[in-house]
């Protein structure tokens, strides 16, 4: 008898193990927002459904940005689940393909790296000892405003060794440290014992371009620092026309790039946000083809065959097809939200895949702009990964929000 008893426990307990972990499983694959277009119902599986009705008796209620009031039901053995729903037209982008120079400036200094000073016969390190870290962002020194690396050279060297107060952001949080500059016996100046970065430049790929606001996003990924990986704080900068002139091919291991030159310092766009997304701004200057397609939300995003448009050559864009493997419509990882493959035999003869400036690609499937490429497979430059335009859009909307404020 007890053991029938431990039996059916046991039973009760994986039952209830395996209700819980579908649960989570559905939970972790719904979005957190989900637009439908006129469409009634939304399915995540042969499973389950998720199902909008205008009888206000069923809850949990949405309501639309229209006021329109829907019942809400996600289908699981009875249980209910909730999202939050809107309800409108397809945003309208004209999508890009074509390569772009960045160059930006970063709000405040970049600090990327220490160096010890020589004093006597040992090494110290002021900034180290100070309590900076790689990865923080100098805003002042005594009180005076950094813009360029060069001012932290001048004001440490002209120091004569007197404590500084150095204001930094960490994190989003503001810090002042005392420091206080070494002689270096090198060159007989005054050292912080830091390296520091104010500029960045390269290729990226715009994604696509808003005709109502006139607002563009590209690159899919934030311009990071090469050594330290953070991203840069936008100061301003702006984006140039480029004429791309030549590949170094992608192989296993090693991630090839479009190697290309600046045309002009007249600017195409001001950058306005420089975000895990992508890199957003006004476009000033006009330099796109194609005609606006909607843009896909991400419940719309399946597997199945795609195109891209890239450019590999000169400055005009070409469409290329691809495969989307695999598509995760959770946030849990805001810009890998597709695994794509290349099957463009001309792409892959002519870079062996994805490489670094192509992202930002826009990516197409039905008619509709789905999303964009953002990294390569470095054991497979053929695959790579893309994140939703939906995801991108909502940074722009950002930039859009605060012209309203303003």
């Amino acid at each position: 008898m007890k053991n029938l008893i431990r039996a059916t426990a046991g039973l009760a307990a994986a039952c209830a193990c395996l209700f819980f972990a579908t649960i989570l499983y559905i939970q972790h694959i719904i979005p957190d927002e989900i637009a439908l277009t006129g469409e009634e119902k939304f399915i995540i599986s042969q499973r389950f459904s998720l199902t909008l009705s205008e009888t206000s008796d069923l809850l949990p209620k949405v309501v639309d940005a229209r006021g329109n009031t829907f019942g809400l039901n996600l289908y699981l053995r009875d249980q209910p689940a909730q999202a939050v729903i809107s309800h409108g037209e397809p945003r309208m982008v004209v999508p890009g393909g074509n390569p772009f120079g960045i160059t930006l400036h970063t709000q405040g200094i970049l600090v990327v790296g220490m160096t010890d000073v020589q004093q006597g016969a040992s090494l110290v390190n002021p900034a180290k000892h100070a309590g900076i870290k790689v990865g923080d962002i100098l805003t002042h020194i005594n009180g005076e405003e950094l813009e360029r690396g060069c001012d932290v050279r001048l004001l440490v060297s002209g120091s004569q060794g007197e404590a500084l107060k150095f204001t930094l952001l960490r994190g989003g949080e503001e810090l002042e440290l005392e420091l206080t500059p070494a002689l270096s016996e090198f060159d007989d100046a005054y050292k912080a014992g830091i390296w520091v970065r104010d500029s960045s430049a390269g290729i990226g790929t715009m994604t696509y371009f808003d005709p109502e606001s006139g607002l563009f996003a590209g690159l899919g990924h934030a311009v990071c620092d090469i050594d330290t990986g953070a991203i840069m704080p936008l100061g301003h900068g702006r984006i140039v026309d480029v004429n791309i002139s030549g590949v170094n091919t992608g192989q296993s291991g090693r991630p090839g790039e479009l190697k290309g030159s600046f045309l002009s310092h007249v600017p195409l766009g001001e950058l306005s946000l420089n975000s895990q997304a992508g890199l957003f701004g006004e476009l000033t200057g006009s330099f796109l083809s194609h005609d606006p397609i909607p843009m896909a939300r991400r419940h719309e995003v399946e597997p199945g065959p795609a195109v891209i448009l890239s450019t590999i050559s000169g400055n005009k864009p070409q469409e290329f097809s691809i495969t989307i493997e695999r598509v995760n419509h959770s946030d849990i990882s805001p810009t890998k939200n597709m695994v794509i493959r290349v099957e463009d035999e001309r792409l892959l003869e002519a870079t062996g895949g994805i490489v670094q400036g192509m992202s930002g690609s826009p990516i197409i499937q039905n008619g509709n702009l789905v999303g964009a490429i953002t990294h390569v497979f470095v054991n497979d430059p053929s695959r790579g990964y893309g994140i939703f335009a939906e995801n991108m859009d909502k940074q722009l909307k950002i930039i859009e929000n605060c012209r309203l404020v303003a």
